[in-house]
């Protein structure tokens, strides 16, 4: 039966936009609703970075595990990051967002729509910082998740807290303040972390009650980075404050997976079609998902493998495999379809050359992975490249391409200072870190279409890439917060390198 909204939109007439109201008029037409009641959750965990991957990930695992336990204290507070652009679509939908689901196919019965509950309220730091602080502050919270990319964690060569970062100092200097007030200042932070630290301070002060702090984001353990960082800030608050971070709150280190590509008009309105109501938060995914944490919380959480997570004792077998397997190939299939002017990963994935460029990686590769208990990687690996070919999914190569100099350490540079060690100078990932340095350089792809550099490190690249062609490899790995030494100063790697970039360039100079 059709809903009075999907008859509007049928009918191309505006229909009403998705709230727990027009939800409760309407219906969720052929949607799935919530599979908890919205109005039931209280708030137990806060989320940093909400963006379409929480959305899709952490929120679903959450609400399922909360269906499943009957705990309706996973509610989840959903904080922005540089902009106030999702919250204020979020806000008038009472949190109430559709995830579609699409599997490799054009068939209606490909797509599954299904709306999310868990979201139980959204802050914007610019205005909402005082709320957020409150939120990590308040007894009943006792998780807290990140999604805040690979650019969110400030760090220096070393690996330590970036303390030249003008961001950094901003909010170290107003924890330091606060530490010698009597109540937080309502200044608006500048990081993440920040935000984090000046509400675990907020905590200490408090109840001093333990946390569960779970980066989900694309790090080589990620737990542990986020530890070194926080704690590191946390010294602006005092000793005692940077001790009771060291003893109550704990950094599990995880793997998430899932591919969450930007979502089309295309998909709005099928959507649309789908639930019989309008989403101004719309998220995309593909049917996978996995998630794997460590053991290791000091606080209660929601019971996520009830939901399908995995919760071992050693995450680092799972996140060495995602990292080099998918997130690797999937730089490559980005940077090589990019230059040839393949809009989407799919259509780069099914190009049979660069196909085959990406099983070359994930060959190289495997030898440097431990396989995680009952994962075959060399079918982990096949099933990447399939999913990576799905033509509903539509991730484009630009979206994946971006933040190169964050990325390419973690997902390939690390396996090649591995193979290097071995005596082995890596084929297959000489040609992703020449085709991230062309892609760089030449700025458009093979039609002459611009290539738009998005990286926390823009300007720096811009001016190491700007120069004689021949020289483009040289200049490139003098970028020592991308290179380490071993790799920079491998002349075996160097030269791999150089010439898989000729023969790029030359292959783009005969280009239409």
């Amino acid at each position: 039966m059709r809903t009075e909204a999907g008859l509007a939109a049928a009918a191309g007439q505006e229909s009403e936009r998705l709230s727990l109201s027009a939800l409760a008029a309407f219906g969720a037409g052929s949607a799935a609703g919530p599979a908890v009641e919205p109005r039931s959750l209280r708030i137990g965990m806060v989320h940093l970075g909400l963006g379409a991957f929480h959305r899709a990930h952490q929120a679903v695992y959450t609400e399922d595990a909360a269906a499943v336990s009957g705990d309706a204290g996973w509610g989840i507070l959903g904080v922005t990051g540089r902009t106030a652009k999702v919250a204020d679509a979020l806000q008038p939908q009472d949190g109430l967002y559709t995830v579609l689901t699409k599997a490799a196919g054009s068939r209606e019965e490909d797509s599954s729509a299904r709306i999310i509950g868990s979201l139980r309220g959204v802050a914007f730091p610019g205005r909402d910082t005082p709320r957020v602080i409150q939120a990590l502050a308040a007894r009943e919270t006792t998780v807290v998740t990140m999604t805040i990319t690979e650019k969110g964690y400030p760090r220096d060569a070393s690996g330590h807290l970036a303390l030249d970062s003008p961001a950094v100092a901003a909010d170290l200097a107003v924890l330091e303040r606060d530490s010698r007030r009597p109540a937080n200042s309502d200044d608006a932070a500048r990081t993440p972390l920040g935000l984090l630290a000046r509400g675990l301070f907020a905590r200490y002060r408090s109840s001093g009650a333990p946390l569960n702090v779970i980066s989900c984001d694309n790090l080589s353990a990620n737990g542990s980075v986020t530890r070194t960082l926080v704690t590191e800030m946390a010294a602006a608050g005092g000793a005692g404050f940077r001790d009771w971070v060291r003893e109550s709150v704990s950094f599990p280190d995880t793997m998430v997976d899932r591919i969450v590509p930007a979502a089309t008009e295309a998909d709005r309105r099928e959507a649309q079609t789908l639930l019989g109501l309008r989403d101004e938060g719309l998220v995309v995914a593909e049917p996978f998902g996995q998630w794997i944490l460590s053991d290791d919380f000091a606080a209660r959480r929601p019971a996520w493998e009830l939901a399908g997570a995995v919760v071992t004792r050693d995450v680092r077998p799972f996140e060495a495999a995602k990292l080099r397997l998918l997130n690797g190939t999937h730089s490559l299939l980005a940077y090589l379809g990019a230059l040839r002017g393949y809009r989407t990963i799919a259509e780069a994935a099914a190009d049979e050359e660069l196909a085959a460029a990406a099983a070359a990686l994930q060959a190289e590769v495997l030898p440097t992975l431990s396989p995680p208990p009952g994962v075959d990687l060399a079918e982990y690996a096949a099933g990447i490249l399939a999913r990576f070919r799905n033509p509903a999914l539509g991730h484009t190569t630009l979206q994946v391409a971006m933040d190169g100099s964050q990325k390419l350490p973690v997902r390939a540079l690390g396996a090649v200072e591995d193979l290097l060690a071995r005596g082995v100078v890596p084929e297959a990932l000489a040609r992703l870190v020449a085709g991230w340095m062309v892609f760089v350089y030449r700025g458009r792809d093979a039609f002459a279409n611009e290539l738009p550099l998005q990286d926390p490190l823009a300007e720096v690249l811009a001016g190491k890439a700007r120069g004689p062609q021949g020289g483009l490899v040289d200049r490139m790995f003098e970028l020592p917060g991308v290179f380490s030494a071993p790799v920079a100063g491998n002349p075996g790697f160097r030269t791999a390198v150089a010439a898989h970039a000729a023969e790029l360039l030359g292959s783009l100079s005969h280009s239409p």
